[in-house]
């Protein structure tokens, strides 16, 4: 069976890493706190004294990694939070910006607890991320320009990293047979992940979180990927689940 190009492509730069161990979350909290702290500085340095972000939603939480394969380095991070059916609020976005959901939305959805996720704390280094305009934004997702060392290479890879971070941690929702996941995003960023195929519908009211934000939600059936993207998926799942089983 012929690989698809863009399997071969993303499984020639990076890989999926599952943060299954102590030390690997460790890697994780490690690599936020680099971005959401000394380079985004959207949470206080003073808060996590031992370099460490990490929150209260994180023990409900599967948590992945994504490695650069040539260098060895994390290019990015993700984390899938499961909708706890006790603990209240049950999701991060509901403890920050609850209130913006869409009524219908909120009533059809949230009752059913245990169903859905939050993809959240995707974060990228500086060093995978920047570029003009995206000093402010944890992860890179536009591809029209860039500087001219190995242009092309760079924003395949870019788009590599957007694409893999968020495939993770819709693969742990399939693996664990969720309905739907929730994200927080900006308006372009979903623009830009429905052209893939993954079709985020907008499903609260723009908020000044970390920037303009608005709560977004998937489906199982929104997940329209074309042939290579869903070739990428199964790569992906594959992966995971390969380090999910037990030895």
């Amino acid at each position: 069976m012929t690989i698809p190009a863009l399997v071969t492509s993303f499984g020639r730069y990076f890989r999926v890493v599952v943060a299954n161990s102590a030390e690997l979350q460790d890697e994780v909290f490690r690599l936020r706190y680099k971005v959401y702290c000394k380079e985004m500085r959207t949470e206080p340095e003073e808060r996590f004294p031992d370099g460490r972000e990490r929150d209260q939603f994180d023990r409900f939480a599967a948590h992945c990694l994504l490695q650069h394969r040539p260098s060895g380095l994390y290019a990015g991070c993700v984390r899938l939070v499961y909708s706890d059916p006790v603990a209240s609020p049950a999701l991060p976005f509901e403890a920050s910006c609850g209130d913006s959901l869409y009524p219908q939305l909120a009533s059809a959805v949230l009752p059913k607890r245990g169903s859905y996720g939050e993809i959240s704390r995707l974060a990228v280094p500086a060093e995978f991320r920047r570029r003009r305009g995206e000093e402010d934004t944890p992860v890179p997702f536009s591809l029209d320009g860039d500087d001219a060392l190995h242009m092309i290479e760079r924003r395949q890879q870019r788009s590599h990293i957007t694409m893999g971070l968020f495939l993770a941690a819709a693969a742990l929702g399939l693996i664990r047979g969720l309905s739907g996941v929730f994200a927080m995003m900006e308006p372009r960023l979903s623009r830009y992940l429905k052209q893939v195929g993954l079709e985020f519908e907008q499903v609260g009211d723009v908020v000044d979180y970390h920037g303009k934000r608005a709560a977004h939600y998937i489906t199982r059936e929104g997940l329209k990927l074309n042939g290579e993207m869903a070739a990428l998926l199964d790569h992906v799942v594959a992966e995971i689940t390969d380090q999910l089983s037990p030895r």
